[in-house]
This record gives C-alpha cells, sequence and structure tokens, in this order.
C-alpha cells in the first residue's frame, strides 16, 4: 500500500509532523521556564528623556506578558511634569511594578520618592536613602525657598517631634499654622499651594499603596529623609534586598494587589531577568534637553540664518541654522522654561544684530547682551542641578555672540564696499596697452587679452587706457596719465 503512495506525499507527511512535535516541544519547555522580568536602570535626574524612556518601557513590557517590572532608580529628583507623567504609567499599569533603591548608596530623593511611593512594591538597598521630597520652584520660572510658604506644626497623622533635630531648626520659623501665619508676599502664598499640593498627591499615593502616610507628607513639608533599615521599620518600603536577584527571591509567593478584585501572586524564583537599557532615542533626548545645549542649539540657528540673509547662496548655514533652530525650540517646549526669558533671548540676539547695520555707539549692542543675559535668567529656574543656567555660562555665550555677529557683520560690510571682481563689471578701471589697429579696428591688451576697443580720441599703438563702459564684447577706453594707470 505504501508503495503506491508517491514519495512526495510522504516527505510532506513527515515535515508536518515534525513540526507538530516541535512545536508542542517548545510549548512545553516555554511553559517550564521561569516569569519574564523587566529591569528599568534609571540614574540621574529625572526628565522629559526618562519620562519617555519609562513610559513607552511599561508600555512594551506589557505588551510582552512581562510578570513584573523594576524600576531600579538612583536619583536626585527632577522635574514634576516627568514625575507625574511616570506615576501615571505606574498607575495605569496592567503588570505590578516595583521601584528598586539600587546599588549601594544610591536615593530615591524628591520626585523618586513619589516614584517609590506609587508603586506596588517599594525595595532598597541597604546604605541607600529616600526623602527630601519639598519643591523647590513655584513653576517655571519663580524660584522659592523649600521652607517658604505655608506649613503646618504637625501633619494630620503624627507629630513633627519625630523629624531629625536639623529638620526642626527649619522648622521653628514656621511652627505656626497656615491659618496663623501672616503671609508676607504673593510668593510666599504660591510657595504654600504648591507644597500643599505636592503633600495632597503623595499622600494620596501613599493611602493607594497602604504605606506610610505621615513620612510621605513630612517628606514634602520638611523635607524628611529616611535610611532603607528606618523606611522598612516606618512601612515606608517592604523589602531591603541587595540586588535584583535578592530581591526576587524574596518576592517569590507574595500578593500583590492590583485593584480592589485583582489581585497577582508573584512567581519569581526562576525568573528571567531582562535588562532594558536606555535606546538612542532616550539618550538623544537626553542630550537635546540639556538647558545650556538647547540655547546654544538655538543661537546657532539665528547665527546660521543671519549668515545666510546677509550673504545668500551658500545654503548650507541657512539649513544647519534651520535644523538647529528647530532642535533649540523643542527641547525648549520639552522643558519647563519661561517664554518670556525665551523672548527676551530673541530680543537680545536682534539687538546684537541691530548694532552691527545701526551704529549707536554700543546702545543696542550693550542692550541687547543685557536682555540675553536676563532672557536666560528667566529661560529656566528650578533648582534641579543641571536644569538651570548659570550666570557666567549666559556672559560669556552673550558676549561671544555679540562679538562673533559683530564680526560678522563688519566682513559683510567691508565685502559690499569692494569693486566687482567677475562679469562686465570687473572690467570697469582696468587698465591696457593699445597694441594694433587692424581693419579700421582699434585693438588693446587687457589681462593679457586681445579686446576691440572704442575711444573719443586718436589712439595709437604703445597708448595706455583705461575701460570706462562695456558692450558686448567692445570696450568703451579714455587714455589715461602712465603714472596714474595700473596695468590690467
Amino acid at each position: 500500500m505504501l508503495r503506491s503512495v508517491p514519495f512526495r506525499v510522504l516527505l510532506f507527511m513527515a515535515c508536518l509532523c515534525a513540526a507538530v512535535l516541535a512545536t508542542v516541544f517548545s510549548g512545553t519547555a516555554g511553559g517550564q521556564q521561569g516569569s519574564r522580568v523587566v529591569v528599568f536602570p534609571v540614574q540621574g535626574v529625572i526628565g522629559p528623556a526618562t519620562s519617555d524612556y519609562l513610559i513607552k518601557g511599561l508600555s512594551q513590557a506589557q505588551q510582552d506578558a512581562a510578570s513584573l517590572i523594576i524600576i531600579e532608580m538612583d536619583t536626585p529628583g527632577g522635574l514634576d511634569p516627568s514625575m507625574r507623567a511616570i506615576v501615571k504609567a505606574i498607575l495605569a499599569s496592567s503588570v505590578p511594578v516595583a521601584t528598586f533603591v539600587s546599588p549601594g548608596g544610591a536615593r530615591a530623593a524628591s520626585a523618586g520618592t513619589f516614584i517609590l511611593y506609587a508603586s506596588h512594591i517599594a525595595a532598597m538597598t541597604p546604605a541607600s536613602n529616600l526623602g527630601a521630597a519639598s519643591p523647590v520652584a513655584v513653576g517655571p520660572g519663580g524660584a522659592s525657598d523649600p521652607d517658604a510658604g505655608t506649613r503646618p506644626a504637625a501633619s494630620p497623622e503624627g507629630d513633627t517631634d519625630s523629624q531629625p533635630d536639623d529638620n526642626k531648626e527649619s522648622g521653628d520659623a514656621g511652627a505656626e499654622s497656615g491659618a496663623d501665619r501672616p503671609v508676607s508676599s504673593g510668593d510666599d502664598v504660591m510657595a504654600g499651594k504648591v507644597k500643599s499640593d505636592a503633600a495632597a498627591y503623595i499622600r494620596s499615593l501613599a493611602q493607594l499603596r497602604g504605606r506610610n502616610i505621615d513620612f510621605a507628607e513630612q517628606a514634602v513639608l520638611t523635607a524628611k529623609s529616611l535610611s532603607a533599615q528606618d523606611a522598612l521599620e516606618q512601612n515606608v518600603i517592604e523589602f531591603i534586598a541587595r540586588d535584583v536577584p535578592h530581591l526576587l527571591q524574596q518576592l517569590d509567593g507574595h500578593d500583590v494587589v492590583m485593584s480592589e478584585d485583582r489581585t497577582i501572586q508573584l512567581q519569581t524564583a526562576d525568573a528571567i531577568i531582562h535588562y532594558e537599557e536606555p535606546g538612542w532615542r532616550t539618550r538623544l533626548l537626553s542630550i537635546l534637553t540639556n538647558p545650556q545645549l538647547a540655547l546654544v542649539l538655538m543661537m546657532i540657528g539665528i547665527y546660521g540664518l543671519f549668515f545666510e540673509l546677509t550673504s545668500p547662496g551658500f545654503a548650507l548655514p541657512g539649513v544647519a541654522g534651520l535644523i538647529c533652530l528647530l532642535l533649540g525650540l523643542y527641547a525648549f517646549h520639552l522643558l519647563p522654561v519661561n517664554w518670556a526669558g525665551v523672548a527676551l533671548v530673541f530680543v537680545g540676539t536682534a539687538l546684537m544684530i541691530a548694532e552691527v547695520f545701526f551704529p549707536s555707539l554700543g546702545v543696542l549692542g550693550i542692550g541687547g547682551v543685557i536682555a540675553f543675559v536676563l532672557g536666560g535668567l528667566f529661560l529656566t529656574d528650578t533648582g534641579i542641578p543641571g536644569y538651570d543656567l548659570s550666570l557666567p555660562f549666559l556672559i560669556g555665550l552673550a558676549v561671544a555672540s555679540a562679538l562673533l555677529l559683530m564680526l560678522a557683520g563688519t566682513l559683510v560690510a567691508r565685502s559690499r564696499k569692494q569693486a566687482v571682481v567677475t562679469g562686465a563689471d570687473a572690467m570697469i578701471g582696468l587698465i591696457g596697452v593699445v597694441t594694433h589697429v587692424e581693419s579700421g579696428a582699434l585693438y588693446a591688451q587687457i589681462r593679457g587679452e586681445q579686446w576691440r576697443v572704442i575711444a573719443d580720441v586718436a589712439l595709437r599703438p604703445g597708448d595706455r587706457v583705461r575701460v570706462n563702459a562695456v558692450q558686448d564684447l567692445t570696450l568703451y577706453v579714455v587714455p589715461v596719465d602712465p603714472a596714474n594707470a595700473r596695468a590690467g
């Protein structure tokens, strides 16, 4: 019977059986593998790049059916909009998220404390700390003292006497309640509003995750901090671990409450750990969202467009300038900038350019430098290292910009005053020597070439002439004094 079956059919059936068996065995092997844990290392200031990196990473990890997401954090804090975007992504995650303050000596200060409180699981490594979450700026361009504004004597659920001595000193001045304390200025009122908003925000996160509410509020109101061991004892975190594998050993069998009707039991004993390092997009955003680089890019863009407008035809300065200007404005769009500061930077640059074309004995130039520096100071005022512009940097950039623009403008003005050196107009004023007369036409040698010339006076070979006009291939000349002539 088998002899009647074609060989092609037998081969096809054999291949089909092999594919089915391979699928079955691969499925069995996959079922025996441990769960997948994705780790996102976060170091440095939390900004737009970090927010983009974590939000996209959390979304991808959920699509890949990860069983646990770990944010391995070491941060001094960051920008409020970026922190809130990360918190929203954690709260919306369908996969448990653990924030692990690591390695040893790491910290989760300011914005990092909010992210830790928002996570389903909070863990720290020995010799790490968290807290000090007081707002340090009243929005873009309006800095405030961290201890300014309304501050109550005690949190709703605890006594401030539990805070460290170094916090008591700053708290004595504000021991009065917000209702009894006089408001000295609008900045104090705004600072109080910002602190109250931040305290309410972290309080809601503490209530959601069942963590220490008193410390959460004190971290915002009095910049209180805790070590890893103290945080564990005071129910701020749930675990202390040496590293990620040690943390996963402790998390094995741990129940995570995702919602009122959904609890997940973690199986992490044999978990596969995958580290998701920041990609090129995150690194590029980190570079672009540096305020100093953003300002330099904007200035390069202005220079490029200025050079293109003053010397059209090169194309490269204009194209490069437009790209840099757009990149700089995109960076400002991502950063918490004061757009009045951006406008002042533009005005200052325009005044420095105007000084080149409309000399005002330095009035426009000096005014442009002052406007540029003031604009840079107003541009960003977050109080966060790496996100503010220093005065020496702004003064240096302003002076360099003024000198560069004035030098370029001077060179452009000189070039416009010079005679044309190409084309028919370049022949005007050149000196030549009459060589011969042929068929009634007079010829002269100018620039080593023979030209037909016409003059109002009689000329003879050897006479020196100067070109007065050009028409087609004929030159109109006049005799010149040999002492005042220049050879052509």
